[in-house]
């Protein structure tokens, strides 16, 4: 659609546009809600019920594994069994608040953008899906939370508790603070929560105001102009909206920043404790509320630098006049920014819906990788490297290492080595896809996540694995602790040198770790659930499993939803037809 030009034809594309927008914004408030409060007790109701269930083991459990523990030294310890008591006292409080507040924002919200994002599709009938889309699915969607919640209190607090009160090596010394550091450190603490909390509370208020009238001034060009990232027609109606809800994305942005101060508040502490200088960490003190207000310069596009002073608070800290960029990344978005602002169909400082798109979001890195180990598991289990054994464990005691561990790093091992043959400065995760720090998610989590799979993929490039080597890999990963290199020696593995063997031992207990971090992750058991399931139904097409023999799976089956259903179909159905029913199942899973 042509972009109108002049002020009687922008009026005009307004004016037209306005009843279109409301009809679609009383639909979506009358589905919020409808659908809302549904949503709402099902997340209340589940998540309270786990968090209070729960509490009591957690409470006990976390002061038993803290006592436990050799990692902590002892004023360490002491100092965290004493301020652990009013948080575990104040968790389940938080959690049914966090729930409350949660679900009334999901309920209400996700009916009104689903709404919304029906003119944006490709869909026939689109009055019959403004009506319906975002009702079961945000039903749906609140199931999976309580599901995810609960996955995160029974079995990730468990499992880390369970690594916290593990033995620890012999040359691993205790994690301790000098006990005349202490008043230090709490004095500092007191300080900085007087000081930096107000401080930087009052600078995103009086950020605030620059925040929403630069948003609502770069949504108007977006709606009545056609600019920006709402250039296409179909995208229009988010615009309205977003003009809408900007001014809760300021508050909740206020609201954020008066949280995090917090967090920035306790930091200081780490300072004195780091340098052993209580002067250190007054500096800190006042520098932190100069890193902030810069920060919110930079990320609304204010003046450079900042009116706060900002002492040194390191000893071998250099001063800078500007806040230092972790990459440079930043600057070179800022550059290209720069150079589009005479552009047409770019407004000020705005990314493109095409730059948009371009960026990965953490979702779908993790949908790459579970598709990655389900087509390696397939791959692994026609070759003999996963038995029926590894799955029925999974199955009955809902854990297998060979799965939720090795299976996983292998898949990450295999895109390593794929993008270490190719010129590639990213990661090659599939024929079309190349995620690199450009477009990789910006989710902190992710960063700690690729960070380190880069420098491994350069470490693996230096080796120049041969292509017997790459082969062995395989059955290495899979089979073998990989430890010492002499765990290596009745492998066939093509090297005897051992400097090369720990090399690469050291990187696959090094995804193996990030691997079983990753486990620890709510959504991570789920999407595991859903691999096994699928592994399952490969043994069951190639008639390994008897029908007759799997009595033990068929109750752990029947109450995993839909997907665990289809399998039970499939145990009675004969080898004809099979195929049919496995790709129709792997459909369910894939909406799962």
């Amino acid at each position: 659609m042509k972009v109108p030009v002049g002020f009687i034809a922008k009026l005009w594309s307004f004016i037209s546009f306005v009843p279109f927008f409301f009809l679609l914004l009383s639909l979506g408030i009358l589905k919020g809600v409808i659908i809302g409060p549904i949503a709402v007790v099902i997340m209340v109701v589940g998540n309270s019920s786990v968090a209070i269930g729960l509490w009591p083991a957690h409470f006990f459990w976390t002061y038993y594994c803290v006592i436990k523990t050799k990692r902590l030294g002892c004023v360490l310890k002491l100092l965290i069994i004493l301020l652990l008591f009013l948080p575990l006292v104040l968790w389940p409080v938080v959690a049914v608040a966090c729930s409350l507040l949660g679900s009334i924002g999901f309920g209400f919200f996700a009916p009104l953008i689903a709404t919304f994002e029906v003119i944006g599709t490709d869909r026939k009938d689109k009055c019959f899906h403004c009506f319906v889309d975002g009702c079961y699915s945000t039903l749906e969607g609140s199931c999976t939370v309580v599901r995810d919640f609960t996955d995160f209190c029974f079995h990730s607090y468990f499992s880390f508790m369970d690594d916290l009160s593990e033995e620890m090596p012999a040359e691993e010394k205790p994690i301790d603070i000098r006990l005349s550091n202490l008043p230090k450190c709490l004095f500092i603490i007191l300080v900085a929560i007087v000081v930096d909390v107000p401080l930087i509370t009052a600078v995103a208020i009086c950020k605030s105001p620059y925040m929403l009238i630069i948003g609502w001034k770069r949504l108007l060009e977006d709606l009545i102009g056609r600019e920006g990232p709402f250039l296409e027609t179909v995208c229009v109606p988010f615009a309205g909206l977003a003009i809408l809800l900007w001014p809760l994305a300021v508050a909740g942005a206020v609201i954020a920043a008066s949280i995090s101060s917090f967090g920035l508040a306790l930091y200081s502490a780490m300072i004195v404790h780091q340098e052993d200088s209580v002067k250190f960490g007054l500096a800190y003190v006042v520098a932190v509320v100069s890193l902030f207000d810069e920060y919110t310069n930079d990320q609304l596009y204010l003046r450079e630098g900042s009116c706060f002073p900002r002492p040194r608070y390191r000893e071998n800290m250099k001063t800078s006049g500007g806040l230092e960029r972790r990459n440079s990344l930043g600057n070179d978005l800022r550059n290209e920014k720069e150079s589009t602002r005479g552009s047409r169909l770019v407004s000020q400082r705005s990314k493109t819906l095409k730059q948009a798109l371009q960026q990965y979001t953490p979702v779908q890195v993790w949908d790459w990788l579970f598709k990655s180990c389900e087509v390696n598991g397939r791959i692994l289990f026609r070759d003999g490297f996963i038995d029926v054994g590894d799955i029925e464990e999974c199955i009955m005691k809902g854990k297998c290492k060979k799965l939720g561990v090795k299976l996983p790093a292998w898949s990450i091992l295999q895109c390593l080595l794929a993008s270490a043959k190719s010129e590639s400065p990213g990661l090659v995760i599939s024929d079309e896809v190349e995620l690199t720090r450009t477009n990789s998610p910006r989710d902190k989590v992710f960063e700690w996540f690729i960070g380190p799979l880069l420098i491994m993929k350069e470490q693996i490039k230096g080796l120049k694995l041969t292509e017997q080597e790459e082969i062995c890999l395989r059955k290495l990963v899979m089979r073998y602790k990989n430890e010492k290199p002499e765990d290596w020696d009745d492998t066939g593995f093509p090297s005897s040198d051992h400097v090369r063997r720990a090399q690469l031992q050291a990187v696959i207990r090094r995804l193996q770790g990030i691997v079983g971090s990753m486990s620890r992750m709510p959504t991570f058991r789920r999407k595991f659930k859903n691999l096994v399931k699928v592994l399952y139904l490969e043994a069951l097409q190639a008639g390994i499993i008897a029908s007759q023999n799997s009595g033990g799976s068929k109750s752990w089956l029947s109450g995993q939803g839909s997907v665990g259903k289809a399998v039970l179909k499939s145990l009675a159905m004969g080898r004809e037809g099979r195929e049919e029913k496995l790709h129709d199942t792997k459909v369910c899973e894939d909406m799962v």
